[in-house]
């Protein structure tokens, strides 16, 4: 921090007003990435499928390259040193839980209609369904990846995963408004 601090030409104690450690020097954008996908449901048009918001700004993110998601140059040096690094892959999988506990706080106050209530739904079931749908989003990110390290152009890499993308969040969405009672777990003797 103090090398970072003499380059930039401010004091070490400027430094850590604006990066409380070493890694978020590196995550610059995690604010805006924590809060990404719970914006995203919070945002949706009423009635639509939480994983098809996502899926949609996926789509799109990848469409218009967005840096985050790591198909400019220079994207495979930034990972190798994730992937050099054990404290920033610490870092990087903390961004991911916080990420996944903002969007089940925005499903239970944004809930899918399917849910049969006005209230919202219970912190545990919007933990799960969070967990599935930030899965599937991280999941995808980790092929883009996977794809660019490995030599695949960023055309050939991009259109893989969103042809992926398109059938996983169709299942987590027609999941998501499936017909069945949640009252009785499947397999339930009593059925």
């Amino acid at each position: 921090m103090a090398e970072v601090a003499r380059q930039a030409g401010v004091s070490t104690n400027t430094v850590f007003n604006y990066f409380p450690a070493k890694e978020d020097l590196f995550f610059d954008r995690q604010a805006e990435v924590e809060g990404h996908l719970a914006a995203l449901v919070r945002d949706r048009a009423p009635g639509a499928c939480p994983a098809e918001a996502v899926r949609d700004d996926l789509l799109a993110a990848l469409r218009r390259d967005e840096p985050t998601l790591g198909l400019r140059p220079g994207a495979p040096r930034f990972w190798q040193v994730i992937g050099d690094s054990p404290a920033l892959r610490a870092r990087e999988r903390e961004i991911g839980e916080r990420a996944e506990a903002a969007l089940a706080t925005a499903l239970a106050e944004h809930p899918p209609r399917s849910t049969g209530t006005s209230d919202g739904v219970g912190l545990p079931m919007a933990a799960l369904v969070a967990g599935a749908v930030a899965g599937t989003y991280r999941a995808a990110v980790r092929e883009v990846r996977r794809r660019i390290m490995s030599g695949e152009s960023p055309q050939v890499a991009r259109d893989a995963v969103a042809s992926a993308a398109l059938p996983a969040f169709g299942l987590l969405c027609s999941g998501l408004h499936a017909t069945a009672s949640p009252e009785q777990p499947p397999g339930d003797p009593e059925q």
